[in-house]
């Protein structure tokens, strides 16, 4: 993981002096407003292509295994069960994500305040969500590590363990949202309209941080498994069927505005939390490991 840490971070200061240079025209380059950002976020990203091109490269040239360029080759059978486990992860991704980004175009419709509260809320929740991710991937290694050891008991406490620690996260995330939902919406901006709204939003976010933690982390305990259908069928319907039309019921129906649409988004994240909980407390690891 270092290099892949690297990179990242190298990438995102990168992206900040580009961001700095060639939005307000500095070091020489003219300023070019919001388009110098998309260069400087495009310059960033063919960075962080190469530099992880380069570690590939470097790590296999030194394992010193003779021809192991001449032995990469297309492996049919290899590709189509990658896909089998990779399709349905993306798709969870695409309906979480997509949930969102129809939830922030709904708050586009109820003015430029209802917007800018929703970005300060989901800002400060994709802030903490990344702690849950990260420890959903070390929960997929450590399951799937378990199995292949022929130990369910220890894979079983591995993904509980992950699951604990991400709620935990959450929890006092969630307690933080609710002690300075105002002062952390002050840091987006100065109006009073703006920090309402946003204030209010992060009292929504606080009601599934908890879940968000429990979700992500029970997603990466079965993916240790190679189940990455359950989550994926539990986004689609907990998000597009049950979370969006409650959102735009509440949102527009009934003129909750955007409380209305991230209450939406609360109930389908307490179901898909709530399910994966329940489907991973129920899983039977010891055929796995057979």
């Amino acid at each position: 993981m270092h290099p892949i840490t690297f990179a990242f971070v190298s990438a995102n200061l990168i992206n900040f002096v580009g961001d700095w240079a060639l939005i307000y025209g500095h070091l020489g380059f003219p300023a070019m407003g919001i388009v110098g950002s998309g260069w400087s976020t495009a310059i960033a990203r063919v960075y962080l292509l190469a530099v992880l091109a380069i570690t590939l490269v470097w790590v296999e040239a030194k394992r010193n295994l003779k021809g192991w360029k001449e032995a990469i080759h297309v492996d049919l059978k290899r590709m189509i069960e990658l896909l089998r486990l990779g399709i349905p992860a993306a798709s969870q991704i695409l309906f979480e994500i997509g949930a969102f980004t129809v939830a922030t175009t709904m708050c586009a419709r109820l003015g430029t305040m209802a917007l800018s509260g929703h970005e300060i809320a989901l800002s400060c929740a994709s802030l903490t969500f990344m702690v849950p991710l990260g420890i959903s991937s070390a929960a997929a290694v450590r399951v799937g590590q378990e199995i292949g050891r022929g130990d369910p008991e220890a894979a079983r406490r591995a993904g509980w363990s992950a699951i604990i620690l991400g709620a935990g996260f959450m929890t006092c995330s969630a307690i933080v949202f609710v002690s300075f939902s105002k002062t952390l919406a002050r840091i987006f901006s100065p109006d009073p309209t703006v920090i309402e709204v946003g204030s209010t939003l992060l009292l929504v976010a606080a009601a599934f941080q908890l879940f968000d933690g429990i979700q992500i982390c029970t997603t990466g305990a079965l993916r240790g498994t190679g189940d990455t259908r359950t989550p994926m069928l539990a986004n689609l319907a907990a998000y597009w069927f049950i979370g969006l039309p409650i959102a735009y019921l509440l949102g527009f129906k009934l003129q909750w505005g955007a409380v209305g649409i991230w209450i939406g988004l609360c109930i389908g994240l307490i179901l898909i939390g709530s399910g994966l909980l329940v489907v991973w407390s129920k899983r039977h690891l010891t055929q796995l490991t057979e």
